[in-house]
């Protein structure tokens, strides 16, 4: 699996995952549970992988839409 997105934002999670659920891309949320290691302050950012083999289609539907999905580290 490749990464597609880094964010604390919730809501873009939410958005992004029913975009690749919508256009049967095979995703993952990943560190959706360490809100417990950081306090539940939102502060450590969740990841959205994708397939391998479809990290390029689901980078184009993110760029149809204008969400940059460039990682932040």
């Amino acid at each position: 699996m490749k990464e597609l997105l880094r964010t604390n934002d919730a809501v873009l999670i939410s958005f992004v995952e029913s975009i690749m659920q919508e256009a049967q891309v095979g995703h993952v949320v990943l560190d959706t549970h360490m809100s417990v290691v950081d306090g539940s302050l939102g502060v450590l950012p969740r990841r959205i992988m994708v397939d391998d083999d479809s990290l390029r289609q689901a980078r184009r539907l993110l760029d149809d839409l204008g969400i940059e999905y460039g990682t932040s580290s």
